[in-house]
Order: C-alpha cells, then sequence, then structure tokens
C-alpha cells in the first residue's frame, strides 16, 4: 500500500516535472485548444484544407490557360492549316505526335497498336516496336481517351492533344503547390511556388520549345509522388492520410516509370535519397522500406507492360533496391548508438555500394541488352577521361543541354530573387540536418512528434528534400538539361522557407535572439517577407507576362511548308527520304512517307545510321555518298542549306566540323586547324552539277532551304 502510494506521488511529480518543462507557447496553445470546441477545430481545419485545395487548383488551371493563350500567340494556331500546325512540332516531338495520328486513322485500336509494335513503314529496312522502343504510352492513352470520350465532332485531334498536355502542366503546378503547402503549412508559400515557376518558365521547364516531349507527359505525375511522399514521410500525419499518400505514391511512380524511357533514373536519385535518410536515422525505416516495395512493383509492372524491357532489369534502381532490401537486417541493428553500431554503420554503406555494383554487373551479364556504349564514352570524355573523335560522342558533347549551365542562367534566377532565397533556405535546413545527424550518431533516438522548437532538421520531409535537392542541384550542375528537373525544386524549397515560421525559428535560435520575443517575430517574418518579395515581382514581371500573352509573334516557316506540299504531291508512295533526322522527323509526320534515321538517341544503331546519313555534309565522294544512301533504299536526297553553310556559336560544333574531325579530314596541329581531302565537301559540290555527281543524283525540287535529289539507278560507279 505504501509503495503503491509511493509509485502514485512520484507519477505525479514527473507529470509535474513534464508540465513544467513544456514551454509557455506549448502551454498556451494547448489551453487554447481546450478551450475551444471540437466542432469548431474540425470546422476550421476543413475550411482551410479547402481554400487551400481551391487555389491549388485554380494555380492549376490558370497555368493550363496561360499556356495555352501564350502557345496561341505564339503561333498563331487557329489560324493555320494543319501542315503548318504540325511543321511546329520539330524533331522527336513530330514522331510522337506523327504516331498518335496512325492510331486515330486505324481501323481499330486493336489494329493501331499492332501496327505501332510491328512498325515497318517508319524506318527503311528496320521491323521496330514504336510503342517500347518511344515509349508511346501518352500517345496511346490520348488516342484512347479522344475515341472513347467522343470528342471527334467536338475538336481536332491536335487541340485534343496539346490539350491533354497543358492540362498535365497544370497539374503540375497544383502539385508543386501541393507539396510547398504541405511542408510549410501555409498556402502562401504555394503561391510563391507559381510566381516563381512561371517567372523563370525559361529554366523550369521546356514545354515552350516541344510539347509532345516525354518528360511533358511524365514530370506532372512525379511532381505529384513528391507531394505524396512529403506527406507520407511526414511523423505526426494520421492514418486514413497516410494511406491515402501510400496509395498516391504507388500510382504516381508507377504512372511515371510507364510515360518516360528515363523515368527510373530520377526515381533512382530519388532512391538514393531515401537511403541516406535511412542511413542517418532520419525517418521510420518501416516507411522507406515501403516506398522501396513499390519502386520494385512498378519495375516488375512496367517490365512485364513494356514487352518485357530489358532496360528496366538493368537499371541501377533495380540493383539499388535490392542491394537495400538485403541489407534490411544489418541496418536495423546498427543503430543503437555504440561505437560497434557506428563502424557497422560504415560497413554497410560500403556493402550496399558494393551489392549495386555487383548485381548490375551480374545483371548486364545474363540478360541480353543493349548497351550504350557512346553514353559510356560521352561520360569518359566530358569528365576528361579519355579523348575520342567518333562523331557521336562528340556531336553529344556539342549539345547544349549536355553542356554545363551558363552564367545567364544563374543571372536569370539571381535576377527573380529565386536563387538568393534558396542559399539561405538550403543553409539553414542543411546545417539543421547536420546537427540532427550527429545527434544521431550519439544516440538520440528519432523523435516520434515534432514541436515548435526551433529544429527543423528534425522533420523527415524536409531533411529529404534537403538531400534530394543538393543530389539533383550536382547533376544540374553538369548537364545543363538537368535544370529543368532541378529548378521546379528550387522554386518549391525557397518558398516553403521562407514561409515557414519554424525555418525562422531556427536561424533566431541559433542567434539566440533575445530582444524580441522568437515565436512572435518568425510568425511577422513568415508574412512579411514573402509578401513583400509577391509584391516585388508582381510589380516587376506581371507587366512583362501580360506584354508575352498580348504580343502576336509571327513564326511562319514557309520554305518548309512547300517542301512538305511538294512531297505529298510529287513523290511516290513509295519513296525512302534521307536527309538530317531532326527534318526526317518533320517529314515523316506531315507526309507519312518512310525515311531513313530518326532523331532519337537512345539506340545505338539509330545514331550510327544518323553519322552515315550526315556524311552527305562532309567531304566525301559523289561513289561514297550514293552508296551508303542505296545501302538503305534511299531513293530522294535532301540537303540542308542552314546545316551545309552553317556559321556555329561553338568552334568545332558544326556538323561539318565534327563530320571533318571523324574523317580524318582535319588536322589540328597547336591551335591550328588543317584540311586535306581530294574531294570537296559534298553538298557544296552537288549543286554544281557537274560529273560524277550528276551521274548518280538528279535535282527535282529546291528552295531558298532545301535541295532535293532524286537517287539515280545507275549500275556503274565512275567518277
Amino acid at each position: 500500500m505504501g509503495e503503491g502510494a509511493a509509485d502514485l506521488r512520484q507519477r505525479k511529480k514527473q507529470n509535474c516535472t513534464e508540465t513544467d518543462k513544456m514551454a509557455p507557447d506549448e502551454r498556451n496553445k494547448e489551453n487554447s485548444n481546450l478551450g475551444r470546441s471540437p466542432k469548431y477545430v474540425l470546422f476550421q481545419r476543413f475550411a482551410k484544407l479547402f481554400f487551400g485545395c481551391v487555389a491549388a487548383v485554380t494555380s492549376g488551371m490558370m497555368y493550363a490557360v496561360y499556356l495555352s493563350t501564350y502557345h496561341e500567340r505564339k503561333f498563331w494556331f487557329s489560324s493555320r492549316q494543319e501542315l503548318e500546325r504540325e511543321i511546329t512540332f520539330q524533331g522527336d516531338s513530330a514522331i510522337y505526335y506523327s504516331f498518335y495520328k496512325e492510331l486515330l486513322k486505324a481501323p481499330s485500336f486493336e489494329r493501331g497498336v499492332y501496327e505501332l509494335t510491328h512498325n515497318n513503314k517508319t524506318i527503311s529496312l528496320r521491323t521496330l516496336n514504336a510503342v517500347q522502343q518511344m515509349t508511346l504510352y501518352p500517345e496511346l492513352i490520348a488516342s484512347v481517351l479522344y475515341q472513347a470520350s467522343g470528342s471527334e465532332e467536338v475538336i481536332e485531334p491536335m487541340y485534343f492533344y496539346i490539350g491533354i498536355v497543358f492540362g498535365l502542366q497544370g497539374i503540375y503546378m497544383a502539385a508543386l503547390f501541393v507539396t510547398s503547402w504541405v511542408m510549410s503549412g501555409t498556402w502562401l508559400a504555394g503561391m510563391l511556388t507559381v510566381a516563381w515557376f512561371i517567372i523563370n518558365r525559361t529554366d523550369t521547364t521546356r514545354i515552350d520549345y516541344s510539347i509532345p516531349l516525354r518528360e511533358n507527359w511524365a514530370l506532372p505525375y512525379f511532381a505529384c509522388q513528391v507531394a505524396a511522399l512529403t506527406g507520407y514521410l511526414k511523423n505526426n500525419i494520421n492514418s486514413s492520410a497516410e494511406r491515402f499518400c501510400y496509395l498516391l505514391v504507388s500510382a504516381s511512380t508507377y504512372t511515371f516509370m510507364m510515360m518516360w524511357e528515363y523515368s527510373h533514373y530520377l526515381l533512382f536519385v530519388q532512391a538514393v535519397s531515401l537511403f541516406l535518410l535511412d542511413s542517418f536515422a532520419l525517418v521510420q525505416t518501416d516507411k522507406v522500406h515501403e516506398v522501396y516495395k513499390i519502386y520494385l512493383f512498378s519495375l516488375f509492372l512496367g517490365y512485364l507492360l513494356q514487352f518485357e524491357n530489358p532496360a528496366l532489369l538493368v537499371s541501377p534502381l533495380l540493383s539499388l533496391v535490392a542491394a537495400l532490401m538485403l541489407s534490411k537486417c544489418l541496418q536495423m541493428n546498427m543503430k543503437k548508438g555504440t561505437f560497434i553500431s557506428r563502424m557497422l554503420k560504415i560497413m554497410y554503406f560500403y556493402l550496399v555500394f558494393t551489392l549495386t555494383v555487383t548485381m548490375n554487373f551480374l545483371l548486364k551479364t545474363f540478360i541480353p541488352h543493349k548497351e550504350n556504349e557512346h553514353v559510356l564514352n560521352f561520360l569518359e570524355v566530358k569528365f576528361g577521361l579519355n579523348t575520342t573523335k567518333n562523331f557521336t560522342v562528340n556531336w553529344l558533347l556539342c549539345q547544349e543541354s549536355l553542356q554545363m549551365p551558363s552564367q545567364d542562367f544563374f543571372l536569370r534566377l539571381t535576377q527573380s530573387s529565386l536563387l538568393p532565397f534558396y542559399v539561405l533556405v538550403l543553409t539553414i535546413c542543411l546545417s539543421s540536418v547536420t546537427q540532427v545527424i550527429f545527434r544521431r550518431i550519439r544516440g538520440e533516438p528519432l523523435k516520434e512528434k515534432i514541436t515548435f522548437d526551433g529544429q527543423i532538421g528534425e522533420r523527415p520531409e524536409i531533411a529529404y528534400h534537403v538531400i534530394h535537392t543538393l543530389l539533383m542541384g550536382s547533376l544540374a550542375m553538369m548537364l545543363e538539361g538537368m535544370k529543368y528537373l532541378w529548378t521546379p525544386h528550387v522554386c518549391m524549397l525557397a518558398a516553403f522557407g521562407v514561409c515557414s515560421p519554424e525555418l525562422w525559428m531556427t536561424l533566431f535560435k541559433w542567434l539566440r535572439l533575445k530582444a524580441v520575443h522568437p515565436v512572435l517575430l518568425a510568425l511577422i517574418l513568415s508574412m512579411a517577407v514573402p509578401s513583400i518579395i509577391g509584391f516585388s515581382l508582381w510589380k516587376e514581371y506581371f507587366p512583362r507576362i501580360m506584354a508575352e500573352l498580348s504580343e502576336l509573334q509571327e513564326l511562319y516557316d514557309s520554305d518548309t511548308v512547300e517542301l512538305m506540299m511538294w512531297i505529298k504531291r510529287q513523290a511516290p508512295v513509295a519513296a525512302v527520304f534521307a536527309g538530317s533526322p531532326q527534318l526526317m522527323g518533320v517529314i515523316k509526320l506531315c507526309t507519312g512517307w518512310t525515311v531513313t534515321s530518326l532523331p532519337l538517341y537512345n539506340d545505338y544503331n539509330l545514331l550510327q545510321r544518323n553519322e552515315n546519313i550526315y556524311q552527305m555534309y562532309s567531304k566525301r565522294s559523289a561513289e561514297d555518298i550514293y552508296k551508303i544512301l542505296t545501302s538503305y533504299k534511299a531513293t530522294y536526297l535532301i540537303i540542308e542549306d542552314s546545316i551545309c553553310n552553317e556559321v556555329g556559336p561553338v568552334k568545332g560544333c558544326r556538323v561539318k566540323d565534327l563530320l571533318d574531325i571523324a574523317n580524318g579530314h582535319v588536322v589540328c596541329d597547336e591551335g591550328d586547324s588543317y584540311a586535306y581531302s581530294k574531294y570537296g565537301r559534298f553538298c557544296h559540290e552537288i549543286k554544281m552539277n557537274y560529273s560524277p555527281y550528276v551521274n548518280y543524283f538528279t535535282r527535282v525540287y529546291w528552295n531558298r532551304s532545301y535541295f532535293v535529289y532524286k537517287i539515280n539507278t545507275v549500275i556503274s560507279f565512275q567518277s
């Protein structure tokens, strides 16, 4: 009896002590919540959720309308003929839309899919599975929706197609809004994210340049996945919301993987982020392993539905996740704070790395696949480990998207105030996460309930975004094309930071601010700073945006229109055209004729074809070019004056320069170039109409930009 009373008094004393230690702000908040009725609290939460969702949906819809209006003003789209509209799709975008047209023309959907999976009318002498090779699932879905919804009598196929893409961009914007809102707890962060994204549109999206790109279809689903993952990783989430986030992560991960052939590489970066998050005990281990299971399920289902695509089996994502799952038991036994566990942590990193590399090597050894050797060679040359004269590798090195970002990129981000605030937010969050990591190493457990105590790094979703943006930023610093994946994340993270009272509290805790109450000042700054930023952005950039929408731009390529009209009227149905891959994509879309090459860069055989066809701009003999073209059964040759007489901004990156280097027709000695070849440049010589060129080629059409030659069926090769 006495012992029980003593225990009771001791527990009461402990409870009182804990209550005394509770922060005054938490006690005031708790008392105020107790004073409110449950109905009032429920109504307040519902109102906040409802109006936040309305703001997110409205932002997405307005952005989609903005893109549609800008596209109309840029191309005068509604006033053009169908052929003129199709020419606005350039390069690989033209190829994607051409297959969408073929699906709509097919007598049935099943027949259309069969013709795409056994396609022998696009590239001469080659039958390919276009659905797998070019990831045509967006076109399959768009064609089904167009026919099933009865839109044939309401809207033209092209408007329906681009309308879906613009709608997805609206979802993309809404997902970024929600992610920033979930992290900061205020809609203001979402609105600021939207503003920064639109103002920096040149660096956040390529929707202006090419609508049907795979990334324009895929990235909205990835943004939804990141938003759902942000909510799923939170510690104080209820079971219903956690289940909803889990289902959304599952659905969006799989959809993202089906929409883009490079999606598994982006998911690999995300998996590395989660691995680091789990290794430093910054998140609940069970949640991370549930995400790993989602990766495995998506890879398996994607492998089956992508016609047993071996690229998914030999992907680094599968190797990493499999290695992590095998190391799960060791990972659970090393988070006890002892010296041995710290040593095991180092061994764990080594084990995961070794298993990942080993499994990927074994998978590539036993699973038949097409190894992209040109990608490996590109990386070696890119990082200065090797030099090469290979045309394909050097051509890739000259692509703007594969070079380091220019100073103009950072200048644009700085002028819009995005980069300075991103650096500030990232510095504070990274420092806080680093402190938390050191506390975990010392053995402090993960907090189940995060309090408003100025330790923003304790929140798992914040730590995830910090690690993820660092990895993506590192890639963006090496390849400019990666900026379209990184910059939207920059907009979201910077907006979250300046609108988060907790981030300001973390900063004030380090500064040991005592003159003003830190909580009150944090709340004031989290409202004042984004308001000032928003007002300044509105004042400076809103007139520019409205001017873009009101200005009519005339982008009309009359020479290409005339060329397409000539092909449709004069060329025989069995004709096969040879030319630059970008032009071949437009010809395939606008005329439907067979071509010798396509602007696709994930197939080494197609890249080799492109190099061979490009020889028309090299210093090769007429006989050599003739043999190359007839080997691909080409019947017409198209010379582009813009390539033949190209004056490139970067010396040595013109197509003809790269061909001369690859063919050994240029020797560089101490900075000087010496050219030698007994033949002149083919694209120049053929225009002279003298022997032996007239023996092999007959000019049948020309305008200011294009020269079309019929390839003669001669037997003797005489120079």
